[in-house]
């Protein structure tokens, strides 16, 4: 067992893709910069994660067009505010679209540093960072 996976609440989560390549492509340097890792790959999907798969990618099962849900993101663990702005810079150079630049949102609290990006098939990703001081 992997003992850190019962401290989480999901197992993993999966978004639908029409271009797999193009995908892999997409995320495996994007997420990197989180030093989140590509740890499966099968023809029809490709799975990133910290040693196990927590992200996945995936052609739809039942063969039909992927579409991103309106309403539905996937944030990301930074570990720095340098990791989201690196997170944000490369999307942008990979050809994801600004959702949200980097920075502090007031909406979510003192500690919250993130961006928001808009990956080449419309699916909607966040990195953020929380600094939270200790006593």
């Amino acid at each position: 067992m992997i003992e850190h996976r019962n401290l989480r609440s999901i197992c993993h989560a999966s978004i639908g893709i029409n271009d797999l390549a193009q995908a892999k492509q997409f995320y495996t340097p994007v997420l990197k910069t989180l030093a989140i890792e590509l740890v499966s790959e099968y023809q029809h999907a490709v799975a990133y994660g910290k040693g196990y798969p927590e992200f996945w990618l995936q052609l739809p099962y039942n063969k039909a067009v992927a579409s991103s849900g309106n309403g539905v993101h996937f944030g990301f663990v930074a570990l720095s505010k340098q990791q989201v702005d690196e997170f944000y810079q490369v999307a942008l150079n990979l050809g994801g679209v600004c959702n949200g630049t980097p920075g502090p949102r007031e909406e979510y609290g003192a500690p919250y540093y993130g961006c928001f990006i808009i990956d080449p098939e419309g699916n909607k990703i966040e990195a953020s960072y929380w600094h939270i001081e200790q006593k």
